[in-house]
């Protein structure tokens, strides 16, 4: 297999594992990287990231296998863990069913790179003004979490369907702005991402499967192995950032990273296929 191809797919799987659970838009960064590698054809490479977002959503069940044991155990028996269980899968619905609405649209006209520039700096605008208003933290913990806050966090979701605004982004920021703490916002995000990723990842690879060729699995295996690692570091590193810290650095990041590509857009610096 063609040693560089493989470094693209090395260079793609960690950009999906550092930024999906980042609030920086996983789907916007490997738009913008497959763009710039000129990594395979459209078509084909939309299936590849798709299948190493498999690899990042394992991460995180690894780092909460503890958790979600517990809660898989405790199903029959325990209120607590039906509760989450329940909390999840109604903040998971919303979403869900606006994708299967309107996705093959979003995907036809907003996935290229101008777009995706455009909600990254919008993102950031809203994530700064979030964090500047007073926050008052009603639920610190995701066990203490109401289907009314699991709901209204579903619906922030919703517009995580914009490339470029970021799943974990929407939703934790949603979280703060509903009450949540850092913490529990952070971690419901974590947990959320696991019934929509792999709902999202698995319908795709369905409708796609004509595309997967057995000679690409070397290619799709290091893209998978590169997205688990790097989101298992960033998903740690992650809870301890905002033990410490606010959004804030995440905001200007996605502020200048956008204008970046804008800038490199309008002038033809880059020549974004997009």
């Amino acid at each position: 297999m063609d040693l560089l191809l493989l470094l693209k797919a090395l260079v793609m799987g960690v950009v999906e594992g550092l930024t999906e659970f980042l609030p920086i838009s996983s789907t916007g960064h490997l738009i913008l990287a497959g763009e710039l590698l000129d990594f395979l054809d459209k078509p084909k490479r939309g299936v590849f990231e798709i299948s190493i977002q498999l690899g990042a959503i394992l991460a995180v069940c690894w780092e909460y296998r503890r958790k979600l044991g517990q809660v898989l155990i405790g199903l029959p028996g325990d209120p607590r863990a039906r509760r989450f269980a329940c909390n999840v899968l109604i903040a998971f619905l919303p979403a869900a069913a606006l994708g299967l609405a309107v996705g093959g649209y979003i995907k036809t006209y907003l996935f290229s790179p101008v777009p995706v520039a455009v909600a990254l700096v919008v993102g950031g605008l809203l994530i700064l003004w979030a964090e500047r208003r007073p926050q008052v933290v009603a639920v610190r913990d995701v066990d203490e979490m109401s289907w009314k806050d699991a709901l209204k966090v579903g619906v922030a979701q919703c517009f995580a369907l914009i490339p470029g605004t970021s799943r974990s982004g929407a939703t934790i920021i949603g979280g703060l702005l509903f009450g949540l703490s850092r913490k529990a916002a952070t971690e419901f995000s974590f947990f959320l991402a696991i019934p929509t990723l792999s709902a999202a990842s698995l319908y795709d690879l369905y409708k796609h499967h004509g595309l997967l060729d057995a000679h690409d699995l070397g290619l799709f295996g290091m893209g998978f192995v590169a997205s688990f690692f790097s989101a298992f570091v960033a998903v740690r590193g992650l809870l301890r950032f905002i033990s410490r810290h606010d959004f804030a650095a995440f905001a200007y990041y996605r502020i200048v990273f956008g204008l970046l590509v804008l800038i490199t857009a309008y002038t033809g610096l880059v020549n974004w296929h997009g």
